[in-house]
């Protein structure tokens, strides 16, 4: 199989003397690696320089599939709220840039999957709405941010008759968890397809897409010796090898 181009959004940053650079933790590059794919940055930054939003459609264009990864609360305008206390600060260049490449995904029905942050903007791209604080908005809620980043904070519990039911190979299993926010109201076309036992909403796909599915948990940081989470990034690498 000829390796798909992937691509994968990164955040700005800026080093203590001012320059202005990106971000994007390795083992995403790593999990897209183990699992046949090339890994192709998409810088946030894109869309402010000249042209930029000419070259991000010339780069969309090359791509076979889409990761949305992790990252910072979105902004709560994007779905119609005020922000709350607990909500952090945006970065309204990568939420621009990722809200239009999930809509572009969406519409030309060309494989993405969205991990944590990456599900809640996928859900927001396509008309849906967040929690902006599990702790305060969640009756009874679990521990949804717990460290280290590959420790197992709790079970999902997944639709048997679902998409990612398959591509996990089960419908239970343990998974990390590193997030305050979660999805709401899921965007019409989606399907919840996967639950925390306190009812947070931890996978969603939509039916009539080829490929459009999003977890909550970081499958990245398990592989490759956690089997669901190898599976599913592999069942997405190969589904961007047909596209």
């Amino acid at each position: 199989m000829k390796r798909p181009l992937i691509g994968i959004t990164c955040t700005n940053m800026a080093n203590e003397q001012g320059r202005e650079g990106f971000r994007l933790n390795h083992s995403y590059i790593r999990a897209v690696l183990i699992a046949g794919g090339t890994p192709v940055l998409a810088p946030a930054a894109l869309l402010s320089m000249p042209q930029g939003e000419e070259a991000l459609r010339s780069l969309f264009d090359t791509l076979h599939g889409l990761l949305l990864p992790g990252g910072a609360d979105l902004d709560p305008s994007l779905y119609g709220q005020t922000p709350h206390e607990k909500t952090g600060s945006p970065d309204k260049a990568i939420d621009a840039l990722e809200i239009k490449l999930a809509q572009w995904a969406l519409d030309e029905r060309k494989p993405v999957l969205g991990i944590c942050r990456g599900q809640q903007c996928l859900n927001v791209a396509a008309g849906g709405t967040l929690f902006q604080d599990i702790p305060s908005q969640v009756t009874d809620p679990l521990a949804h941010r717990v460290e280290p980043r590959d420790a197992m904070a709790h079970e999902m519990i997944v639709e048997p008759d679902s998409r990612l039911s398959d591509l996990l190979g089960t419908t239970f299993l343990s998974v990390n968890s590193l997030h305050h926010q979660s999805v709401r109201d899921v965007a019409p076309g989606f399907l919840v397809v996967a639950r925390a036992p306190d009812g947070v909403i931890e996978g969603i796909e939509r039916p009539d897409h080829p490929f459009a599915v999003a977890v909550q948990f970081h499958p990245e940081e398990l592989v490759p010796g956690h089997a669901a989470s190898a599976r599913l990034l592999r069942a997405f690498v190969e589904q961007c090898a047909t596209a």
